[in-house]
This record gives C-alpha cells, structure tokens and sequence, in this order.
C-alpha cells in the first residue's frame, strides 16, 4: 500500500470525526479528569449524619485518651478515644491500631471514607474498616 493511498484513506476519517487542536487538547483533559482520583467535598460537623459515610472531614484533636487493648469476635488491637473540633462544633472519635501511635493532641487530622455513628446518644466518627487517616499538621 503506497503512502498516498494511506493518506486519501485517512483524511476523510480526520475530517469526520472533526478534530482540530482544541479538541485534542479537551479529549486529553477529559481523559485525564477520569483518571485523577475525585477529592470529595469537605464535611464539617454540623453536617454529620448519624450512620452514614464521610467522604472527607479535617479536625483539630484536642485530646487523645489512653489507649486500650480490645479482644473481640471482630476485631483484636489497640484502641484510643479522642476528641476534636472543627469550626463548627466538637466531634468524638475513635482511633485504631496504628493511629493510636500516630495522633497526638493538637495534630490537625484528615479522615476520608469514614462514618459517623451514634454511641451514648453522642455522634463519633472513625475511619471504619475502609477508611484513611492522615495527619496533615502535626
């Protein structure tokens, strides 16, 4: 096949599908909008729904209690009680495993994936089991 067939070939499916330089640019970035992992909306604490997911909250810690050991059908590790604050009121939570160590009084904290639930007619949030912590202000 000679390169002027594969060109006459090729031009009427470059001019159907209508691409110019803009809209190679917008299908690039369409693209890459899908791959890039969706950042959700910050909730604040007057916003939590008891026995619902967070999809992303920030909090001041203004207390981490000691930490306990639990033994249970579901779960074996550390646990720890805390409590923090954002602008729009206090919020208990409770921190497994690893967090335990890594939290301290006065960290700022990011949890994302998270629930909130009601316990002692309080709301708590944690990470749940698919969750993540991160510390961003320490």
């Amino acid at each position: 096949m000679s390169v002027s067939m594969i060109e006459t070939q090729s031009k009427p499916a470059i001019r159907n599908r209508n691409l110019s330089h803009n809209s190679i640019l917008r299908h690039v970035g369409m693209h890459q909008a899908r791959n890039r992992p969706e950042t959700p909306p910050r909730t604040r604490i007057e916003d939590l729904i008891a026995n619902r997911p967070i999809g992303r909250i920030e909090l001041l810690v203004l207390r981490r209690y000691p930490r306990r050991t639990v033994m249970s059908k579901g779960w074996t590790g550390s646990i720890a009680a805390a409590c923090g604050r954002d602008e729009t009121g206090l919020i208990g939570l409770v921190l497994w495993g690893d967090q335990v160590d890594r939290v301290r009084t006065g960290d700022i904290i990011q949890i994302r994936g998270g629930w909130c639930r009601y316990s002692h007619g309080q709301k708590v949030i944690s990470t749940g089991r698919t969750g993540s912590l991160t510390i961003l202000e320490a």
